[in-house]
């Protein structure tokens, strides 16, 4: 079973794995919010980052061991170690997302006031009301009403093309930093289409196709990139350190010649028209 998406601990499991899986201890996970802006999903209570969460993602507690928490995320079933003190227990209906690349929160409906968060695109809100240009959160504080929908965005690569300059983080999944299947992630997320966390996982989850069009996919080994027409493409790339638009043929060529390849075929999201 793949650790990533496996609700288990080495002693504690979901009990929807009971009879699949042998662990002492079997639950019915608690469910729980992130409420922080941002958190690694860790490999272990003090490990290394696997992917990150945003504020609002459904989670379900699987084991509490001190102050960290081992979670599954209820977007793409990503598993980690995350802090219980992240988590919050109170589950507000969740009726907006953050559509802009990042936005602020403010303690008033007030820009000039300090802000007391900051929070990335994709982010999901309760929002109560909205006045004055700003939404009113459940949570506590208000966000540019400009930057918040109850509806998903059209257009994946136009999504993926709002966070170009986002610097290359291993493992993240916000405008602070990204990787390249969490700009794809991202993208195809924010059009309601889900979508695995990592490039292998992304790769097996949709269909091969030999035509390229706007929005499909493209693999190497360990990475993955979007076409934005039939020869550019936009990846997260550790090759500049950000979010970038490439031609395509270049950077088969680079990825190539630095022994990365080889080129490994293109996927369509199911969903992306």
């Amino acid at each position: 079973m793949d650790r990533r998406l496996t609700p288990a601990t080495d002693r504690v499991a979901l009990g929807s794995l009971r009879g699949t899986l042998d662990r002492p201890t079997y639950v019915p996970g608690q469910p729980a919010r992130l409420a922080v802006p941002l958190a690694d999903l860790l490999n272990g209570p003090r490990g290394r980052r696997d992917r990150q969460v945003n504020f609002g993602a459904d989670l379900t507690v699987i084991e509490r061991r001190g102050d960290m928490a081992f979670v599954q995320a209820a977007l793409d079933g990503y598993c980690g170690w995350l802090p219980v003190a992240a988590l919050s227990f109170d589950l507000a209906a969740v009726t907006h997302r953050v559509t802009a690349p990042a936005t602020h929160v403010y303690p008033a409906a007030d820009m000039k006031r300090p802000e007391i968060m900051s929070l990335s695109i994709g982010a999901r809100l309760s929002v109560t009301g909205l006045a004055e240009g700003f939404a009113t959160l459940a949570t506590g504080g208000f966000v540019p009403a400009q930057h918040v929908g109850d509806g998903p965005a059209a257009d994946p690569a136009a999504v993926a093309e709002s966070l170009i300059g986002t610097p290359y983080l291993w493992g993240g999944n916000s405008r602070a930093g990204i990787d390249c299947s969490g700009l794809v992630q991202a993208a195809l997320n924010a059009c309601d289409i889900a979508c695995p966390g990592d490039s292998d996982l992304q790769r097996k989850a949709f269909p091969e196709v030999q035509t390229l069009r706007r929005g499909d996919l493209l693999f190497w080994p360990g990475h993955v990139a979007m076409a934005l027409s039939d020869d550019l493409m936009i990846h997260a790339t550790a090759w500049t350190m950000s979010v970038t638009r490439e031609p395509i043929a270049d950077a088969v060529a680079r990825i190539d010649a630095a022994g990365d390849g080889p080129f490994l075929g293109i996927r369509r999201p199911i969903g992306v028209t």
